[in-house]
């Protein structure tokens, strides 16, 4: 069982927009949410499911809206949470922003949009490019529209009869790296967070085939291979075929048309750092604040990390900077209270240095400032962190067309923060 109702209000707890699915609640009921909410926040007691008597408010936040379900049976939570994510994704694909003002303007196609997601409680279509197929954002004609026939089919993510001129898929394959080091100079924790993303120019109705260096299945073909990838918390794209993946690790499906997600992983192994950096805050106080920042590329030299921005925490009371680097440049960004130094190239085995100077006021105030750590964003192309690599990317049609596949690597920072003294 899933959702009774669902509504969209906005900050006050003004319902904006809603719809009942099964009639077995009282819309009232919603009045009581916001009261709850806020007393919830005052006594920081946040929780994502909030009741009220037989009631239970299963909520989302996004920009300036709340996104609530309300149900009184014994709900998967995990599925309600992950239908309210995903009817976001497809207001946002419809109106680029979601906002109150996206809603309001757009009464009618919204209202159309909750008809066709859910149906008495239960997740439907929500492949924003298959409802763009029958909910359009014109004018409304006195015609008779019939909804495509891949809203029945079994391949619901892709419409039939597509045609392109040159038939190709460009893939590629995106890591994240997590990285928290200790100001002693120790990892505390580190994780890669990979994903393969799709973009399909592909006529008719092709079936697609990848291999990756797959730890599990090297050992179940009784390959003997050094370079494999173990991957954990696997998570596919609905047209993967599960049951295939299950028996014998291949990943086979029917793309959906355009861009999307294929899969997604995770990786907790110890991640040796990819930039290094060494930092020196010394503070006088009263007078000034001198920072030193040596930052070193620990991956080999035929790698170039790009748009390396290394931001180090300054004093909120500091001013009259002055900076010197050995490359790139070097800005104060006050509304951060920080140093962000901008390296637009970064070969890989080089190292670097930062010296920035800054003034302190002659008064001190009584606040304490806290140990901020030092973050580093960048992006290496054609590099993997934990080594994966497509082996193959077949793709089958009927018609036996020739198609090209592409593909890419990039790793890049997610949470990647190290520690100061």
């Amino acid at each position: 069982m899933s959702a009774s109702a669902i509504f969209v209000l906005d900050l006050k707890g003004k319902v904006l927009i809603c719809r009942n699915y099964m009639g077995n609640i009282d819309m009232n009921e919603i009045d009581h949410f916001m009261p709850i909410l806020m007393k919830r926040e005052e006594e920081a007691e946040m929780t994502p499911l909030v009741t009220h008597g037989s009631c239970h408010f299963l909520w989302i936040k996004h920009s300036n809206l709340y996104l609530v379900a309300m149900t009184k049976k014994n709900a998967n939570a995990a599925l309600v949470y992950s239908f309210l994510y995903k009817i976001v994704q497809v207001f946002k694909e419809y109106f680029k922003e979601l906002e109150e003002e996206s809603i309001r303007d757009n009464f009618v196609t919204v209202y159309e949009l909750m008809d066709e997601v859910m149906d008495f409680g239960f997740p439907q279509t929500t492949d924003s490019k298959i409802l763009q197929e029958y909910i359009t954002q014109q004018g409304h004609k006195l015609e008779c529209v019939r909804p495509p026939a891949t809203v029945t089919n079994a391949v619901s993510w892709r419409s039939e009869g597509i045609k392109y001129r040159k038939n190709e898929v460009f893939m590629d394959v995106i890591e994240s790296v997590n990285l928290l080091v200790s100001a002693s100079g120790n990892v505390l924790r580190s994780e890669i967070v990979g994903s393969i993303k799709l973009k399909v120019v592909l006529s008719g109705m092709p079936e697609l085939r990848l291999g990756l260096n797959d730890k599990v299945l090297f050992e179940i073909t009784g390959r003997e291979k050094s370079k494999t990838v173990e991957l954990e918390d696997v998570k596919f794209h609905q047209c993967v075929r599960l049951s295939r993946f299950e028996n014998d690790r291949t990943i086979s499906f029917i793309p959906p048309d355009g861009e999307s997600e294929l899969m997604s992983y995770r990786l907790n192994t110890t991640v040796k750092p990819l930039i290094w950096i060494e930092s020196v805050i010394e503070k006088f106080s009263h007078s000034r604040v001198e920072i030193k920042v040596k930052a070193r590329s620990q991956f080999k030299s035929r790698s170039t990390a790009n748009n390396v921005a290394i931001l180090v925490p300054v004093p909120s009371d500091a001013d009259s900077p002055k900076f010197k680097t050995s490359t790139g440049t070097a800005k104060w960004v006050p509304e951060k209270s920080a140093v962000q130094w901008n390296i637009k190239s970064f070969p890989g085995g080089k190292e670097y240095m930062m010296r920035a100077h800054f003034g302190l006021p002659s008064v001190e105030g009584d606040e304490l400032d806290a140990k901020r750590p030092i973050t580093v964003n960048f992006e290496i192309p054609y590099f993997t962190m934990s080594g994966i690599q497509v082996r193959y990317l077949k793709i089958i049609e009927k018609s036996g067309y020739q198609a090209l596949p592409w593909v890419r690597y990039i790793t890049q920072s997610g949470d990647y923060q190290l520690r100061t003294n």
